[in-house]
């Protein structure tokens, strides 16, 4: 008797698992080297809280931006060392019906700004004076940033959106083991920036893995935001803790500052590479330009022949870089400032002429590349999320502070980390910032400007229809880990997954080295690479890419980075 009872319910069982999974209505959470695909939307970021949120605003019958702003103010939450509403960042959207927009919310400098500002008497670099403390901070765009998404696109209440980021600071939420490592590495830190005391410290013991993180003050002004909406950060209460907190650092930001802060909708950057449309961030972003640059001066040769990271496909990806990161240099800075170039750097004939100039046999060096001649003429831990919904709208944000966790300091009464981002302006024109990068004067300070950015969220297009969601941190990686990302699934026909996983290495001008990730490049290739006086660094991880990619059958495939602690989570 039992022997014919247990087949059916075993069969009944089958059935019931298979029905609930073919519904759609499973949620699934995918982490490393997991493809898993899903029908009805997806959300890849950098925290597992921060992706449920997401996913559950969706499942709530949210849209994209909906979801995209809750995860924004949960990332601020469960993801302070990048996630923020005390830094900024950029947004690329397209909408189920092909509309594209982007939205410029990075941070800006203080009205009271100079050019030398961090210079000392002899008129060089006081390094760390842009880096750590009050006088580091640019003054914040992420809130204004993530309202005036939500009011031009989202669907749900702005309280609705809201209410996670709240729960999430007000009960607290368990740290990962990488989390409770970092928190304690930077305990000297966070006392010396912040006598007064910060969630962040531990005052009884060490940080460990699972530990719960309250964030009280963090919550409260959270609720002020929900309330007021913009007015509640910008003014009021959460600005006089902002200003107070300037004066006992010696920063610059007053109120007239916040208040006169406000995002820019600027047209998208397009590109075409092997017949697909990249849809990416324009200035102040320099990630879009420098993108769509890398993508047309590789096109011309065969990658897909040569194949994933061989010697040629390095060599030219090398080449270009350096090219590219040679025109940042002087040609990019912020469009309300600067008069960027953006045409002339965007034509394929100018892109093909300066890689005509590459010589096969030796690599080309650095101090003799300039930027190309035009007429008339980010630490690494930033942070990126992609989502898509249900109708297929599809959201690519990146943000940050800046710096880990940013200037150190938190606003006291107010539980947030100010920026760093006063570092990504050529503080001086010709020295490197903390990446190395170099700039020039396009991107020198002035009063109320937007400081350059290497952030790059982008959106993919094949044949018209959403294609590819992509984006990541990494400073002066950004650029390059989202460009081998988009030619890993268009030329190495990798999926998601394979696509972010996958090992990579980056150049960017100055200095003249090719970091490498380990077992990015094989030894031989490595060999070959020096013998052409290529010289090559080994590094540790590079980016930490969250990408969704839209398959043949029309699902949701997740790519979550490795290399942190990121998920996808589709349903």
């Amino acid at each position: 008797m039992q022997k014919t009872i247990r087949p059916k319910i075993k069969i009944s069982a089958l059935f019931i698992v298979v029905a609930i999974v073919l519904s759609g209505c499973v949620t699934g959470q995918l982490g490393k080297n997991n493809s898993g695909e899903y029908k009805n939307g997806m959300v890849v970021s950098a925290h597992p809280e921060a992706s449920q949120v997401g996913i559950e605003i969706l499942k709530k019958g949210g849209n994209a931006i909906d979801a995209a702003v809750a995860v924004q103010f949960a990332l601020a939450v469960v993801y302070p060392n990048a996630g923020n509403i005390g830094g900024g960042g950029f947004m690329v959207y397209r909408s189920s019906k092909g509309e594209v927009n982007t939205l410029d919310f990075r941070e800006k400098a203080a009205a009271s700004a100079s050019r030398d500002m961090y210079l000392d008497s002899a008129g060089n670099p006081i390094v760390n004076k842009s880096l750590y403390g009050h006088l580091a901070a640019g003054v914040p765009g992420s809130v204004d940033g993530m309202v005036q998404a939500h009011q031009k696109y989202g669907k749900l209440t702005w309280a609705e959106v809201l209410k996670p980021a709240i729960d999430l600071a007000e009960k607290g939420f368990k740290i990962t083991k990488r989390q409770a490592a970092e928190l304690n590495g930077l305990h000297q830190k966070f006392m010396r920036f912040n006598p007064d005391g910060t969630a962040f410290v531990n005052l009884e013991s060490t940080w460990k893995e699972n530990d719960l993180l309250v964030q009280t003050e963090l919550a409260n002004t959270l609720k002020l935001v929900q309330e007021k909406g913009r007015s509640g950060f910008y003014e009021g209460t959460v600005a006089d803790a902002i200003v107070a907190e300037m004066q006992r650092g010696k920063g610059l930001i007053t109120k007239e500052d916040l208040k006169n802060y406000h995002s820019a909708w600027r047209k998208p950057i397009t590109g075409d590479y092997r017949g697909y449309k990249v849809i990416t961030m324009p200035p102040t972003s320099s990630g879009g330009i420098a993108l769509v640059q890398l993508l047309k001066s590789v096109e011309p040769f065969p990658l897909k022949r040569w194949g994933y990271n061989a010697d040629s496909t390095v060599q030219v990806i090398v080449e270009a870089e350096r090219r590219v990161y040679a025109d940042r240099a002087t040609h990019l800075g912020d469009p309300d400032f600067y008069k960027v170039p953006q045409n002339q750097l965007l034509d394929s004939a100018y892109n093909r002429k300066r890689m005509s100039g590459f010589n096969w046999a030796v690599a080309t060096p650095s101090n003799q590349v300039l930027a190309g001649e035009i007429k008339g003429a980010e630490h690494e831990e930033t942070t990126h999320f992609s989502i898509v919904d249900h109708d297929g709208n599809a959201v690519s944000i990146t943000t940050t502070l800046n710096g880990s966790y940013g200037a150190l300091v938190a606003v006291k009464g107010a539980g947030f980390l100010l920026n760093n981002e006063m570092d990504d302006f050529s503080v001086k024109p010709g020295a490197p910032n903390m990446y190395g990068l170099v700039g020039g004067e396009a991107n020198s300070i002035a009063p109320n400007k937007r400081m350059l950015s290497s952030m790059t969220p982008s959106i993919v297009e094949k044949n018209g229809n959403l294609f590819m969601v992509v984006g990541t941190p990494g400073g002066s990686t950004i650029i390059t880990s989202v460009f081998q990302t988009i030619i890993n699934v268009i030329d190495f026909d990798m999926n998601m997954q394979q696509a972010v996983a996958a090992k990579k290495f980056h150049h960017q001008w100055l200095p003249d080295e090719v970091y490498v990730e380990k077992d990015a490049i094989d030894s031989l290739t490595i060999e070959k690479l020096k013998l052409k006086g290529y010289k090559i660094s080994p590094r540790g991880a590079i980016g930490r890419v969250d990408a969704i990619l839209k398959t043949s059958s029309g699902s949701y495939q997740g790519g979550a980075d490795p290399r942190g602690d990121d998920i996808a989570v589709g349903y």
